[in-house]
């Protein structure tokens, strides 16, 4: 069983910064893709960023220019640096992990981003 565990959500204002980052419980995979979906109230899980274990990355519209994806492939984890937060940007964050093109998705408990005004 995979487990993904998030930190480092919280309050911040807007245009400040917050980094969350995603460790994944084993090593048994080196993961083909990870990342970062959010869900705001009344709305569906949406993509954020993803990042596969070669390094390239995509970024949804709303947060290119703004948020980094990264990865450390030797502790199959992943980050999100988020900068120039907006109030739209609070949500929780669920991180992400697939094992192959095709393969089991496994999700965090999601970590809560509030972005106050």
């Amino acid at each position: 069983q995979v487990q993904l565990v998030e930190s480092g959500g919280g309050l911040v204002q807007a245009g400040g910064s917050l980094g969350l980052s995603c460790v994944a419980s084993t090593r048994r995979y080196n993961f083909y893709a990870m990342g970062w979906y959010r869900q705001a109230p009344g709305n569906e899980r949406e993509l954020v960023a993803t990042i596969r274990s070669g390094g390239s990355t995509n970024y949804a519209d709303s947060v290119k220019g703004r948020f980094t994806i990264s990865r450390d492939n030797a502790k199959n984890t992943v980050y999100l640096q988020m900068n120039s937060l907006k109030p739209e940007d609070t949500a929780v964050y669920y991180c992400y992990a697939r094992t192959s093109s095709s393969g089991a998705e496994y999700w965090g408990q999601g970590t809560q981003v509030t972005v106050s005004s």
